[in-house]
């Protein structure tokens, strides 16, 4: 049984891991299947309830390599009014992945409860303070630069290390302005600032990380780094993407962050019956 905190309210799962289905509100996202607006986007939360999913998050600022940042009135008006309409019908637990303040205390009094930062905390300075006052659990991405350059800056002395210490400071970060360790989730970037030898070392000992003193979520639905080992195209790495998530979840995984909510559970049910095998 996996379980986490919320603030108000603890979730579990019976599975191997948590199941986070990404519903992305942005027109640019690398995965075109994955764009959604308004209706759609509430919709396909509400479809990834249906297939079991643990988590939704939702984005209003694409974060794929090459891609630009978008002002604050924009990504508040792309996200707010989709927590809005599922916090109507659905109790789901909702993240927002953002790396703003005023979105995320927007999301926050809609009814969100998870931060997902890809800058770690760095970019809104009273963010961590926020989510410490409000008990928020908090997803703390590594990566360098921004998207739009990421992938420029990909070399290092030993990535594990290198990312594992940026990451460990993050959360020290955290914890030092009032968010609980237990409250913390680590994410090492896969395909951020990262070439193909990197990620799949970072996807093999993700549990490794920070040494093993917090959650780690893995976010490697249909990445390019799929694309490589497979040679297809984001739309045919589903198979790929499954292969890696199992990899993942027994390497240490605590929760997948996914665009095939059912595909993914019906996975993990199968890697729960026959675990004791791999």
């Amino acid at each position: 049984m996996k379980t986490l905190a919320l603030a108000d309210r603890e979730i579990k799962t019976e599975l191997p891991a948590f199941v986070m289905g990404i519903v992305n509100c942005t027109p640019d996202s690398f995965y075109s299947n994955s764009r959604f607006f308004g209706l759609s986007a509430v919709s396909q939360a509400l479809n990834f309830v249906e297939e079991g999913a643990d988590i939704i998050d939702i984005g209003g600022e694409s974060t794929r390599p090459g891609s630009d940042y978008v002002d604050e009135k924009e990504e508040l008006s792309r996200v707010i009014p989709v927590i809005r309409s599922i916090r109507k019908i659905s109790n789901i637990p909702i993240s927002v992945d953002t790396r703003k303040a005023a979105v995320m205390k927007a999301a926050w009094n809609e009814g969100a409860d998870i931060l997902n930062d890809i800058s770690a905390l760095e970019d809104s300075l009273d963010l961590a303070t926020f989510v410490a006052e409000k008990k928020i659990p908090v997803i703390l991405c590594h990566k360098r630069g921004i998207p739009a350059s990421m992938q420029k800056n990909t070399e290092y002395e030993d990535i594990f290390s290198q990312v594992s210490r940026y990451l460990e400071e993050r959360a020290s970060f955290a914890v030092n302005k009032g968010v609980l360790p237990e409250k913390i989730i680590v994410d090492p970037g896969i395909g951020f600032a990262k070439d193909f030898d990197g990620n799949i070392e970072l996807i093999s000992k993700c549990g490794l990380l920070c040494n093993k003193k917090y959650k780690v979520l893995m976010a490697l639905s249909r990445k390019t780094c799929i694309g490589q080992i497979t040679g297809r195209a984001a739309e045919k790495r589903l198979a790929g993407t499954l292969a890696a998530n199992l990899v993942a979840v027994k390497a240490g995984a605590f929760m997948l962050r996914v665009h095939d909510v059912a595909d993914c559970v019906d996975t993990l049910k199968v890697l729960k019956t026959f675990g004791g095998l791999f």
